[in-house]
């Protein structure tokens, strides 16, 4: 599917965040005109409620926008989805149930539009074989710890399927793998691994404690993304695909917990290889979470001609050096 990026007119929602910034350097990059853009915020729209999505639909572009790249979520770390299993499940399924049914009541078919959503890797299965590949999706139930919020994005993704077949929507359902980078939610009540230890062990560092506690026993391994590849992938898969076939956005590389940990803790300066063992003390009453995660990101290589450009060390100097720089405004974010 070729797509002529500038004529088009785009909502995002969930384009003031994280991976949402990344997503509009994207389609700048591709040449869309910052007013083919729409960012509906939380505070003019509940994107949960029916009344929400239809002023949205209607405000944007007096109605005549082509595409919709649902980034929107309401989702945290592991002792988040422990307090907010519900919350989370509901907040993700209305939205998406609101958005792509109201897409198609809005007219994205008629105006040959395509809705792009982002799915996420705890959608999987708790064991699925590791690398994990799209075809496992359904031979399990998810890792307890986030299995509302993963199964609310995955029925996002039938719902797509149902609509395409049914109506002959244009969907895309990518999945990226954890990500991390510049922008990050560094809220140590709600981030994920990488921005969390990384404000962990600057601010231990600055205090001059002699060790940092972790939860877990350092035992899980993760692969993780850089959010400037991630939003690459999404926009690839817009620009690729005009079906919801479920497509790994990822690496290919795993890491456990404990090589992550040490890894941060000597780039960001809180430990050396000599001490860093001294330094970091696991909590292994803690949940370390899904065993394995690790992605088979091939099916993104032949659909679309896609891989990730940016290397894991190179992503995480580049997102300690961002947190220094701008600790202030991650701090009022909080």
């Amino acid at each position: 599917m070729n797509i002529a990026w500038p004529d088009h007119k785009i909502i995002v929602t969930g384009g003031a965040g994280f991976l949402g910034k990344h997503v509009q350097r994207g389609l700048a990059a591709r040449g869309v005109p910052a007013g083919h853009v729409f960012i509906p915020r939380r505070k003019d729209y509940d994107l949960t409620e029916a009344s929400g999505v239809s002023r949205l639909y209607a405000d944007a572009f007096g109605g005549d926008w082509t595409m919709v790249i649902h980034l929107a979520a309401e989702v945290g770390g592991i002792g988040a989805n422990r307090e907010n299993p519900g919350r989370y499940f509901y907040a993700n399924m209305a939205m998406a149930l609101h958005l792509i049914e109201q897409a198609r009541t809005h007219g994205l078919i008629e105006r040959g539009g395509t809705f792009v959503q982002t799915g996420t890797i705890c959608a999987y299965p708790n064991l699925t074989p590791v690398p994990f590949k799209e075809d496992n999706l359904w031979n399990g139930y998810p890792e307890v710890t986030n299995a509302p919020y993963g199964v609310a994005k995955k029925a996002a993704w039938q719902m797509l399927d149902a609509y395409k077949l049914q109506y002959g929507m244009h969907g895309v359902y990518v999945l990226p793998v954890n990500l991390y980078g510049p922008h990050d939610n560094f809220d140590l009540h709600s981030s994920h691994v990488i921005p969390a230890l990384i404000r962990k062990c600057i601010e231990a560092q600055d205090r001059g404690d002699d060790f940092l506690e972790v939860w877990g026993t350092g035992s899980a391994s993760r692969e993780f993304l850089f959010v400037e590849d991630a939003a690459d992938g999404i926009l690839t898969a817009a620009e690729k695909m005009e079906d919801p076939t479920p497509i790994n956005l990822g690496t290919n590389m795993e890491i456990t917990i404990k090589d992550l940990v040490h890894l941060i803790a000597r780039l960001t300066g809180f430990a050396d290889e000599g001490t860093i063992d001294a330094k970091i003390r696991w909590d292994s009453t803690k949940p370390d979470g899904q065993p394995r995660r690790c992605l088979d990101v091939s099916k993104a290589k032949e659909m679309m001609g896609w891989d990730a450009k940016v290397g894991f060390e190179e992503g995480l100097r580049r997102t300690i050096a961002w947190f220094r720089e701008h600790r202030n405004d991650a701090d009022a974010r909080v």
